[in-house]
C-alpha cells in the first residue's frame, strides 16, 4: 500500500519545484530591497518568506513581510512606499 503512494507523492513533489522556483523569480522589486537591507543590518540571508503583503492604506502603499533567515531567525519588516528603509524587528521569543 505505501509503495504505491511513494511514486505519486514524489511526482507531486516534483511538480511543486518549478512553481516555487518561478515564484521566487517573480518577486517584486521591494523584496529585493528588503533582502539587501536585512543582509546589511542583520547579517541575514533570506531562506524564505512566511508572509508577504502589499496594500493601499490611507492613500499610501504599505509593504509588509515576515521572513526566515537560513540560520532560523525570523524577522518582521514593513515600510510605506515613500520610505527609503524598512522597519525591521526580530521575532525572537515573542509572538509576531
Amino acid at each position: 500500500m505505501f509503495s504505491s503512494l511513494r511514486p505519486a507523492a514524489i511526482a507531486a513533489g516534483l511538480l511543486l519545484v518549478p512553481a516555487c522556483a518561478l515564484a521566487q523569480a517573480d518577486n517584486p522589486a521591494w523584496l529585493d530591497q528588503l533582502e539587501e537591507q536585512i543582509a546589511a543590518e542583520e547579517q541575514c540571508e533570506v531562506g524564505f518568506y512566511i508572509f508577504v503583503n502589499e496594500e493601499k492604506l490611507g492613500g499610501r502603499t504599505v509593504h509588509e513581510a515576515r521572513l526566515q533567515c537560513v540560520d532560523g531567525r525570523q524577522f518582521d519588516a514593513s515600510r510605506s512606499e515613500q520610505d527609503p528603509k524598512f522597519t525591521i524587528s526580530e521575532c525572537g521569543t515573542r509572538v509576531c
